[in-house]
């Protein structure tokens, strides 16, 4: 085996490869030199999601000619004066490291000029350095990227589509720019303007990025010890949850990170308050000493080392469920009290005039109502293998005895949903899904606007009709009328992260079936929603005549069913 040096430019055409994996890496690099620069104002142009061009604009205190010339050398930086910074950084990159990684792989241009000096220029491409040239330019830097891996094409292959990488772009801005509210920006994506945020305070950075009714219904969290460790930022209720994590912003001494630790810490603190499969919606904010933490386990500084990673954990979860138990008026529940009692509420006797209005409106699937029974211990018909409804408990669910005797325990929302879900297929497969026109259009501000807008077709198939409305907004004129009159808020945003979770490689019919999954869940009868005897023996027939309906869209059990052998072993008697 011989061994041999790689020459210069092929070995930094690698060492770009674990800073700059895709144009949201650019934008991140670039905008956190902007910040380290004491920028005040930063501008972000992508074209082609960042894959044609990446441009980086900002007021920041911009570079002299020879620092220009050295910032695109490797290992030059000036955030390190001294050596043993590197063990307690306080910065959020290395201008040395990222523009010739960026300079390596693609096209680069850099104007700086300093407040008091002249501007210039130095052009690299493919790693080729040219000369520093006098220029034009305002106070500050700016920065253009063009033809991202056209010096490495089989990287280029790798990336997602320019839609794909402009939304990517564009969450990593969102979060720099909640991790520093006094700091303006503004970015355009396809000639669209994106993010046009002024410099505020961060609570009014979390209203304009996280939306007002996530500010509106957040609870403060405070927690740490001072000069150790303090925490601080926003948290959502049980009841204000996501399908997914990606609404979890966490900042560690003002960097962004999805650090396992921590997203872990969030889920021990609402594991005892919030359902399956959900998950909670966070900005917080930690701050500790640099030397306390190490920013250089992850090429790029999303994960973090704790020297005492178990008490941050513990510090995280104690503030959160601190600020989770000021909500107990609120219907939270924090702790173990004892056993539950459980309380076996049979429903009224008659339907009452709302119970008509919520069979036809929340159960809207058309039952017949079944003939009422003889008497209560008249034999439950064999063709009935869900039995008849005896009572409700705790609002939630519906108990039935079966024809052999069996108790049977079914999730009246859970077993909804998945009748939801099959309708809705039905309709689908039947050429669309009937929509019901709003009669006022609901507008609805979320950061996945632009994917919605753009997948507006497939949402009319799902009987959702939206168009944009500027800037990460859409005005909703139309909902899917099996669904009654939801809250279109939260159903979108459920949908725009079915969307980015799904990709553009998923057949359509696959999208649309876990959109509508989505859909069911709003659309569905909720926990702590009282059901008639009717009410609840038309969804007992419903799920005996309905395909998939011992599971939920989500996979979860509809209902269980204890015989006497379940009894038995429960008893002991086994």
């Amino acid at each position: 085996m011989t061994i041999r040096l790689l020459p210069e430019t092929t070995a930094n055409r690698i060492a770009a490869g674990e800073v700059v994996e895709r144009p949201a890496a650019v934008v991140k690099e670039l905008v956190e030199n902007a910040l380290d620069a004491g920028a005040r104002m930063i501008r972000v142009t992508l074209e082609q999601g960042g894959i044609g061009r990446v441009l980086v604009e900002d007021d920041g205190m911009g570079m002299a000619p020879e620092d220009l010339a050295l910032a695109v050398e490797r290992h030059a930086t000036s955030k390190l004066p001294e050596e043993a910074m590197l063990f307690a950084i306080g910065t959020l990159g290395f201008r040395g490291e990222a523009l010739p990684s960026i300079g390596a792989v693609a096209r680069l241009s850099i104007t700086s000029r300093p407040k008091g000096g002249e501007a210039h220029r130095i052009i690299v491409e493919g790693g080729r350095k040219a000369a520093v040239q006098p220029a034009s330019g305002a106070p500050g830097t700016r920065v253009e990227v063009n033809d991202l891996f056209f010096a490495t094409p089989a990287r280029r292959k790798f990336l997602r589509s320019p839609r794909s990488e402009g939304e990517a772009a564009m969450e990593a801005l969102r979060r720099l720019a909640l991790a520093w509210p006094e700091v303006g920006f503004e970015a355009t994506l396809e000639g669209r303007p994106q993010l046009q945020l002024a410099p505020t305070t961060r609570d009014g950075r979390i209203r304009d990025l996280l939306g007002a009714d996530f500010a509106a219904a957040a609870l403060p969290v405070i927690g740490g010890a001072p000069g150790i460790l303090e925490i601080s930022g926003q948290a959502g209720g049980p009841a204000f949850t996501r399908a997914t994590a990606m609404e979890q912003h966490l900042v560690v001494n003002r960097r962004p990170v999805r650090d396992p630790l921590l997203r872990a810490a969030l889920r021990v603190a609402y594991r005892e308050v919030m359902a399956p499969g959900r998950h909670p919606v966070a900005a917080l904010f930690l701050e500790l000493p640099a030397s306390e933490v190490d920013v250089n386990v992850h090429p790029m500084k999303t994960e973090l080392r704790f020297r005492d990673a178990n008490g941050v954990r513990g510090a995280v979860i104690s503030a959160l469920r601190r600020a989770l138990g000021h909500g107990v008026g609120q219907g939270v529940s924090l702790g173990y009290a004892g056993p539950a009692r459980l309380s076996f509420a049979p429903a009224p006797q008659a339907v009452s005039q709302a119970g008509r209005g919520f069979a036809e409106q929340a159960l809207p699937l058309n039952f017949p109502a079944p003939a009422p029974l003889a008497s209560p211990a008249a034999p439950v018909p064999a063709e009935h293998p869900l039995g008849r409804a005896l009572a409700q408990v705790l609002e939630t669910y519906i108990l039935a005895e079966a024809p052999d005797g069996a108790l049977i325990l079914v999730d009246q929302h859970a077993a909804h949903e998945r009748l939801t879900h099959e309708r809705l297929s039905a309709e689908i497969q039947s050429g669309g899904v009937r929509a019901q026109p709003l009669l006022i259009p609901a507008v609805v501000e979320l950061p996945q606007a632009a994917r919605l807008a753009d997948a507006a077709p497939e949402l009319a198939l799902l009987g959702l009709e939206l168009e944009g409305f500027g800037p990460g907004a859409v005005i909703v004129r139309a909902l899917p009328a099996l669904l009654g009159a939801p809250d279109p808020a939260p159903l979108l945003r459920d949908l725009a992260e079915e969307l980015t979770e799904s990709g553009e490689g998923v057949a359509l019919a696959l999208r649309l079936d876990a959109a509508i999954a989505r859909l069911a869940c709003h659309g569905s009868i909720r926990a702590g929603r009282r059901l008639t005897p009717a009410e609840m023996d038309a969804l007992l027939r419903a799920m005996e005549r309905t395909p998939r309906a011992a599971t939920c869209s989500h996979g979860r059990p509809t209902y269980l069913r204890l015989g006497a052998t379940e009894f038995a072993r429960l008893f002991g008697r086994s």
